[in-house]
């Protein structure tokens, strides 16, 4: 074997991205959901999400000196596919050879531990999912997501991967570009991030609402049982909520007849009394009149009246709405006494 046998051929840019974009074109044909990852401009990420899985990635001595050598495969368009699944990644880069190089990257699901305590420092602390999303929350959400080892972002023990290239190194640069891809493809959508490390995004903020309500609704029992009559939910948690009801009639007033002086007793009369308070009486209890098309009108059709009654996730598929929606119309329900818990997490309309 001659001395340069053992070095690879310098290829050019302009080649490599060439090859790159003829393989591609070829793989659509067969491959029609390929989705390659292409970067405009000189910078891999350009969000928090995206910065921050870099971040982490180079912060790590054992990452720091290979990562490195994918940097350039991403940038000249050698990532021809990137799929992001619950705790997996699979790729395709196109390397020296024809046939681009298969990836299969496994990411440990986040610890129980770490997302207990993320869950609780997020009581109260974002609006809502798209804020989240956009990386828009206070520095110590961001701080305690990127901390190391406890945050949301992987370890190297929780990272293992494989590449069909003959490449002897544990990390090669078809993986690092895998793993830099990520980055990019964060940008994209930053809920894939989510879905990579096994959490339900819609749990998050479902769970982070009911924490705060819990304790909001603990408090205000400690001081006054009407603290949060009228309040609405939607504006107090940030989510935002769909007209759900008509308003409600207003109720006549009741004049009282003052005696003059010429009137010796000012004894009311009962029977006009009484009649006037059943009527109010009826009134009150009268249930909230539904306009139809309404999410609680909706709701309320969909959960029937059936003794066994219907879960969240019946519901859920019932009406194609998301278990947020559904729950919060749930509550609003609840709260006007027109639907009652069967058990835990079953529902039917209130008789």
């Amino acid at each position: 074997m001659r001395y340069y046998d053992e070095f690879p051929v310098y290829v050019p840019i302009v080649v490599r991205r060439a090859k790159a974009a003829k393989k591609l074109t070829q793989l659509r044909k067969k491959m029609p959901n390929i989705k390659p990852v292409v970067i405009e401009g000189r910078t891999l990420a350009t969000t928090w999400w995206g910065k921050s899985w870099n971040r982490n990635l180079e912060r790590y001595a054992d990452y720091s000196n290979r990562i490195e050598r994918g940097r350039s495969y991403v940038r000249h368009g050698s990532l021809l596919d990137l799929q992001l699944a619950p705790t997996k990644i699979t790729a395709l880069v196109q390397g020296s050879r024809s046939n681009p190089y298969k990836v299969v990257i496994n990411v440990d699901k986040l610890k129980a531990r770490n997302w207990s305590a993320i869950r609780k420092a997020c009581e109260g602390n974002f609006d809502s999912l798209g804020e989240l999303l956009a990386g828009k929350f206070p520095k110590a959400l961001q701080e305690l997501f990127f901390k190391e080892g406890a945050g949301l972002f992987p370890i190297p023990q929780e990272i293992h991967f494989d590449c069909s290239c003959p490449d002897w190194a544990s990390m090669c640069k078809h993986i690092a570009a895998a793993l830099y891809g990520v980055g990019a493809r964060l940008d994209e959508d930053a809920s894939l991030f989510f879905t990579l490390r096994g959490i339900d995004t819609d749990n998050l903020v479902t769970r982070t609402v009911a924490d705060t309500a819990h304790a909001l609704l603990s408090k205000a029992e400690s001081r006054s049982s009407n603290v949060l009559d009228g309040v609405d939910l939607g504006e107090v948690f940030g989510i935002r909520l769909d007209d759900v009801e008509a308003p409600l009639p207003d109720l006549p007033s009741v004049k009282v007849k003052t005696p003059t002086s010429n009137q010796k007793t000012a004894r009311p009369r009962k029977t006009i009394s009484r009649k006037r308070s059943s009527q109010v009486s009826r009134r009150i209890e009268k249930k909230p009149v539904l306009q139809n098309g309404t999410m609680l009108a909706t709701l309320l059709k969909a959960v029937g009246k059936a003794r066994k009654g219907n879960s969240v996730d019946q519901l859920r598929e019932k009406l194609g709405w998301t278990k947020t929606q559904v729950r919060n119309a749930i509550h609003r329900a609840r709260t006007k006494d027109l639907v009652e818990m069967v058990n835990p997490g079953i529902y039917r309309q209130k008789v």
